[in-house]
């Protein structure tokens, strides 16, 4: 499977420089040598290198052209700008800063605008250096117009890259298979279940299909992927405990609640399953809805009936954790609905869970620009670094007026990378590639001259050469491979001598240190040490949501007490998520820490969708004992302490420092008074609450909390200091 894989990507490589080539080549010779127009070939030579080989953009052949047809009226605008700036040099750092951020800053809008950024950043940089030249703007805007076409064509029609499996039907087969399961049609491992899962996460799925962006769909199908997620973890860990099993079973038995709720939830994932693959919308979600609430009334009325046999607490839990399941259900048949309608819809509830789907399109894209803009971001940081780093080489090299000042900021903009570590190997690597290139360069030059025609001969084989080697070979290989491919296009555009090669290494040493300082200055970790503040951030935020849950359910009179707000803790959520996809694609610096940051995702999800479905449907119809009360708080406080204290360690880490408790420094954080407590009140035995729903799905939610905080501590390195609470013992109470 991995060669293959190899195979098809050093195809994709190839495939893409026969593109990229021919329609930079057809551009060049035909206004250079056809209609003696130097300035049109040099933008139709560069404008398919820009988009086609410094912009990542994914996707198909097609989608790929459909991008750089969206760019064209975008890479025009920055042209024109870039001609008007460079009537100064102060002007054109100015437009640098802002066009540098505004690109990098677009990262926020998903992968396919954050793949075209940096082609569309070198259509500002070619236009912004002297000489200033306003007259010749038009020529600039139609060389440029016709490379962008060219290579859209080629994309599209050449060796087209083919498409992938979309999201939307990756995610059918996984709710299909969750939902054989939950019929008994077919039986699976733990382990096959979790394996089903993780191929829905956004790092297991090609670029061009990840459902990254603002839009209501997207943050639908999203937010279905994530409940399917959650539904195949939740049916992992009932297929380990034996009570997917039982549930089955009992599902046989004309007396049992589970006989038509669980065909019920079964259903519904056929159905959502069925919509994502037509892309027709489900039904709506009153159904299940009122399957759920049904559900509970029954489970209820079994408890309270004095003259009825006690439930045991093993199916209580069992009855739980097919309630928990049936929650993920509702929530994917919701999101699947909204993804595939993407129109606005009335209030759904939790609406703070579903607030998107009030929400219109303007609202939707400030809320995700302006909830990056905040020094918790790592896009917010990317943006920051790199429009500093070309406003300094813009800087640079109009104030020593460097000989082809552009490709200073075209090394800036290639070598820069998230990390210090990683920069400075990829300017290593470069400045020997291009060392040699140079020297390889010099000498063409030199025994050339100035017949053109052998470097018109030698231009389009030499770019096919270098855009395949340079990718399979290394950074290296591309620089000095393109040093020699841009040698010989400018000794066709004007006379040349060896001259060029060394200013080339010049502007390639002089961006690479730039680029290096302010990598040094700006965020030098990458995303290392924002990944552990955001996760800390994300875990104070659903400290207080545990708690004020317990709160809501225990409060006398019933109904009294509010849910907790979400909405913090699902800000947090998404810059933790933000900041864990780039960690993901740093290489992990040498004796880092082993935590499991997916693993806290995950929890925090469950602590999310808990607050939100426990007061919808948990809430007693009266008041509980108040010893059962105290204990259930005692367990939630128990539960957020910990959460108090794994933010501490995650700080403790960033700092560098030992792996100390953080009972002390959480006080404070979000909770209510005295929340950051480990250990039980002081209680010589603890009251043994009554076997009652609301208390069996509250600690059935807690336990599997603790379970899920319990690896994420592990990760971290450290023993926790007190014993998780255990279960509760559910007993009757002796006396009446």
């Amino acid at each position: 499977m991995r060669a293959e894989s190899s195979r098809a990507e050093r195809a994709r490589i190839v495939h893409r420089s026969l593109r990229v080539t021919l329609a930079a080549a057809a551009g060049f010779y035909t206004f250079l040598y056809g209609l003696d127009e130097p300035l049109l070939a040099l933008y139709s030579l560069f404008a398919p290198i820009a988009l086609g080989l410094l912009s990542s953009i994914p996707g198909s052949g097609r989608q790929r052209a459909a991008v750089m047809l969206k760019a064209l009226p975008v890479g025009l605008v920055l042209v024109t700008l870039g001609t008007v700036l460079a009537v100064e040099t102060w002007a054109a750092v100015a437009g640098m800063l802002v066009v540098g951020f505004v690109l990098a800053y677009a990262a926020v809008a998903g992968p396919r605008p954050a793949g075209a950024a940096p082609g569309l950043q070198l259509f500002y940089i070619l236009a912004c250096f002297p000489p200033y030249a306003p007259d010749t703007l038009v020529l600039r805007l139609a060389g440029l117009t016709t490379g962008v076409l060219l290579l859209a064509l080629c994309e599209a029609f050449l060796l087209p890259q083919p498409p992938g499996e979309t999201y939307r039907h990756s995610l059918a087969r996984a709710v299909e298979t969750a939902g054989d399961v939950l019929a008994g049609r077919t039986v699976l491992t733990p382990e096959a279940l979790r394996a089903e899962g993780a191929r829905l996460r956004l790092s297991n799925v090609p670029p061009a299909e990840r459902p990254a962006g603002p839009r209501r769909a997207d943050r639908a199908l999203s937010q279905a992927g994530t409940a399917a997620r959650r539904l195949l973890e939740q049916l992992a860990h009932l297929a380990e405990t034996g009570q997917l099993r039982d549930l089955l079973r009992a599902a046989d038995r004309t007396e049992s609640p589970a006989r038509w709720l669980l065909p019920r939830v079964a259903g519904r994932c056929g159905e959502c399953a069925e919509g994502l693959r037509t892309g027709r919308a489900v039904p709506g979600p009153r159904g299940l809805d009122e399957a759920i609430g049904a559900f509970q009334d029954m489970r209820v009325r079994q408890t309270a009936d004095p003259a009825a046999d006690e439930v045991p607490v093993p199916v209580l839990r069992r009855q739980a954790g097919l309630l928990a399941a049936a929650e993920s259900v509702r929530v994917l048949e919701i999101s699947v609905r909204v993804a595939l309608d993407g129109r606005r819809t009335p209030p759904i509830e939790p609406r703070e869970l579903f607030w998107y789907t009030e929400a219109s399109a303007p609202r939707l894209w400030l809320r995700r620009l302006v909830g990056n803009m905040t020094p918790r971001s790592v896009q917010f940081h990317n943006a920051v670094r790199i429009a500093l780093a070309l406003g300094a080489a813009r800087l640079v090299a109009g104030a020593l007026d460097l000989t082809h000042g552009f490709w200073v900021l075209l090394a800036v903009l290639t070598l820069s990378r998230t990390t210090v570590g990683e920069t400075w190997t990829a300017i290593r690597a470069a400045v020997a590639g291009n060392l040699v290139g140079a020297v390889a360069a010099g000498a063409l030059l030199i025994t050339v001259g100035q017949h053109t025609d052998t470097d018109a001969v030698l231009l389009a084989p030499g770019m096919l050469i270098a855009f395949a080697l340079g990718p399979l070979l290394g950074i290296a290989w591309a620089q000095g491979l393109f040093t020699l491919v841009v040698a010989t296009a400018f000794a066709q555009i004007a006379p040349a001598s060896w001259q060029l090669a060394e200013a080339r290494i010049v502007d390639v040493v002089t961006g690479s240190a730039i680029g290096l300082l302010c990598g040094l200055l700006a965020w030098p970790a990458g995303a290392r040490r924002e990944v552990r503040r955001t996760m800390a951030g994300l875990l104070r935020a659903c400290g207080p949501l545990i708690e004020g849950t317990a709160t809501t359910l225990t409060a006398v009179p019933p109904g009294s007490a509010p849910p907790a707000r979400t909405l913090p803790a699902l800000h947090r959520l998404r810059l933790a998520e933000s900041a864990y996809a780039q960690f993901r694609s740093e290489p992990a610096p040498e004796g880092s820490s082993g935590a499991d940051w997916h693993a806290l995702l995950i929890a925090a999800h469950q602590i999310l969708l808990g607050a939100q479905w426990l007061p919808r449907f948990d809430m007693p119809g009266r008041a509980l004992p108040p010893d059962a009360a105290e204990w259930a708080r005692a367990d939630a406080r128990t539960v957020a302490g910990r959460t108090y204290r794994l933010a501490e360690l995650c700080v403790d880490g960033d700092r560098g420092g030992s792996a100390v408790g953080g009972e002390a420094g959480a006080a404070g954080r979000g909770g209510s008074a005295g929340s950051p407590v480990l250990e039980r009140p002081g209680l010589s035995r603890p009251p043994p609450p009554l076997p009652l729903p609301t208390l069996v799905d509250l600690d059935s939610w807690l336990t599997s909390l603790t379970r899920q905080l319990s690896r994420v501590e592990a990760g971290l390195g450290t023993e926790p200091r007190a014993r998780p609470g255990r279960p509760m013992s559910f007993r009757r109470p002796a006396g009446p």
